[in-house]
């Protein structure tokens, strides 16, 4: 048996190889991320500020204002930050909230930076605290206060920073301190994208992954993407794998949806955490309204993923809604799962409208 065999699995001989599959998720995400602000699709409203404040930067010969990116996951926050750096001709440094737990961990990071340098901060609000105060100097004043020693013999050591610029990106703009927030001098929120805007995504990718799709399909798989750029780029790439083992190796209709009913992901976009909590809300509590952590366990979930994953984009279709007791199907959740909703909810809904 030969070697290349050996390494893929097969037979007794078979050597281990060790793949990460998030990057490689991650590498093919990144092979389809425009590099420019032109190659941009949707958000033209953060394009056009952002390209003004690059742009005024470029002409002064300045670094750029600190830029906050907020919005859901998935919407283009991280592809804002390098094509930041690319425009300004910067070195791109990367990363995030949860890795930085103590003010010295900042305080390498900013140590190591040169003149001009973007520094992406991902799901900034989730710095620690002392961290976050020694981010707030750095920011406003390019200097940092390095503490030596403990207690009464500790020295306070100013060390200036060369002018930088930081890119924050945060899914939850509301937890983050007001003295942060204020010291970006550019703040954006993105949306979801239309459907037309992520049609041009899923053909600008299947260009790059040379994979022909045609205009029927392009439009069925932006249809399924929930708003949402990465999720149209993972369906494509799923109706690709599809189209190469049981189709003819293109992108049509009947392999769009075939491959999307494989993965189970329905015309609106739901998939099968979606549609157990739907299920879950409807036919095992009549409805609502019930509790979040009592509809997790329902579905065998935690209730983290239930509320920051299929949540909000049910509220969003209009298929779930909150209330003070509890989550509620709406008339519309009744009729997407096929099910006739009882009496009482009807009532209940015709109820909560009249006083919205």
């Amino acid at each position: 048996m030969s070697d290349d065999l050996g390494a893929r699995g097969f037979g007794d001989d078979a050597r281990v190889v060790d793949v990460d599959a998030d990057a490689l998720e991650r590498s093919a995400e990144a092979a389809l991320r425009p590099s420019t602000l032109d190659e941009f699709v949707g958000q033209r409203v953060v394009r056009e500020q952002l390209d003004l404040v690059l742009r005024a930067a470029s002409a002064r010969g300045a670094t750029a204002d600190h830029v906050l990116l907020s919005g859901p996951p998935g919407l283009g926050k991280t592809t804002l930050a390098m094509i930041v750096a690319a425009e300004m001709g910067a070195t791109l440094r990367v990363s995030s909230g949860p890795a930085i737990q103590h003010a010295g961990d900042l305080a390498a990071i900013l140590s190591s930076l040169d003149e001009g340098d973007v520094l992406f901060l991902d799901e900034i609000h989730r710095l620690a605290r002392p961290a976050e105060e020694m981010l707030y100097l750095a920011m406003e004043d390019f200097r940092v206060d390095v503490v030596v020693g403990k207690g009464a013999g500790a020295t306070s050591i100013p060390l200036t920073l060369p002018p930088f610029t930081v890119v924050g990106a945060t899914t939850r703009a509301g937890l983050l301190p007001a003295p942060l927030r204020d010291r970006f001098g550019f703040t954006a929120h993105l949306d979801f994208y239309e459907p037309h805007e992520l049609h041009a995504i899923v053909e600008r990718s299947a260009g790059r992954l040379g994979f022909p799709v045609h205009g029927e399909a392009a439009a069925e798989i932006a249809a399924r993407s929930r708003g949402t750029p990465r999720i149209a780029n993972r369906l494509l790439r799923r109706v690709r794998d599809w189209a190469e083992v049981h189709g003819a190796g293109h992108g049509d209709l009947d392999a769009a949806r075939e491959a999307l009913t494989v993965y189970e992901v329905d015309q609106r976009g739901l998939d099968r955490l979606d549609r157990a909590v739907l299920g879950a809300l409807c036919t095992r509590f009549g409805g609502g309204p019930v509790g979040l952590s009592t509809l997790a366990v329902s579905v065998g979930e935690e209730a983290e993923t239930v509320e920051t994953v299929a949540e909000p984009f049910l509220v969003r279709e209009g298929l779930m809604s909150r209330s003070p007791r509890g989550r509620v199907a709406t008339a519309d959740a009744w009729a997407h799962l096929g099910l006739q909703p009882p009496a009482d909810a009807v009532a209940g809904e015709q109820s909560r409208r009249l006083f919205d």
